[in-house]
């Protein structure tokens, strides 16, 4: 095995004992679990807790203040070429005048502003990617140009084109309405299907990712969890997770989401 490629049977992430401090604040502790390979999988936890700062922790962008992490069988950072990274407020974002495939593009070269014209390899790239988000008639277009849900699927697109095996979304449901957030569910669920990447997912409201979910990461009292979907949809541990009691239903058809009750 070559340095910086990932162990074959590695699960995606391993956590043993890990604390985080920031800023002088221990934000969580005793973080001691493994998320295995090809789910989707939710990053939850109240405002503060440190969701962005565990992604960051796996990214390699922050040490952790203790124990050992090990994504895809690597030390963080050694294998952020495996990683596709979805950043919050992509969508909502003002955009600018860069054309969507020059966009995706940026998943390939890592520059904006790249020397020389694209190979043809790589424009074969933008063009199975973007049809892999249902974007492929975006290509020419601006990103200033583009609706929300739209400028979302563009994100994706550059985050899959160097064929990683995880992709992280921080908050990609957090400003968009009701049908592009079912719409853009829907795409993570097919992605996951048809290309096997895990997929970790920072959300606020679980309701709209419940169908499509194998399980959470989750911040509670000052540690990091992870279980499988069942072991997270407990109105008890939900309700003490988001401070307010929440009422999990199960519809005739099977089908699960949560509510605030007062």
């Amino acid at each position: 095995m070559s340095p910086g490629e990932p162990e074959s049977t590695a699960p995606a992430l391993a956590f043993d004992d890990v604390s985080v401090v920031r800023g002088g604040h221990l934000l969580w502790s005793e973080g001691t679990f493994e998320v295995p390979v090809g789910g989707i999988v939710a990053v939850i936890g109240s405002n503060g807790s440190g969701k962005t700062s565990l992604l960051k922790v796996v990214l390699g962008l922050i040490p952790p203040a203790s124990g050992h992490v090990r994504v895809l069988g690597r030390p963080p950072g050694e294998v952020n070429e495996f990683i596709g990274y979805v950043p919050q407020n992509y969508a909502s974002s003002p955009g600018d005048a860069i054309r969507v495939c020059d966009a995706v593009m940026l998943g390939l070269n890592g520059t904006r502003w790249a020397f020389g014209r694209p190979t043809r390899e790589e424009r074969r790239r933008v063009a199975e990617v973007l049809d892999a988000v249902d974007a492929r008639a975006l290509a020419g277009r601006r990103l200033s140009e583009l609706s929300g849900g739209q400028r979302q699927r563009v994100a994706i697109a550059e985050a899959l084109a160097a064929r990683p095996k995880i992709l992280i979304l921080d908050e990609p449901l957090a400003s968009l309405d009701l049908r592009n957030q079912r719409e853009i569910v829907q795409l993570l669920d097919r992605l996951n299907r048809q290309l096997g990447v895990t997929i970790l997912v920072v959300a606020h409201d679980l309701n709209p990712l419940l169908s499509v979910l194998s399980g959470a990461i989750y911040l509670l009292d000052g540690h990091a969890h992870f279980d499988a979907l069942d072991g997270v949809v407990e109105e008890e541990l939900l309700s003490h997770l988001y401070g307010t009691p929440i009422q999990v239903v199960r519809t005739p058809q099977g089908e699960l989401y949560m509510r605030s009750t007062p």
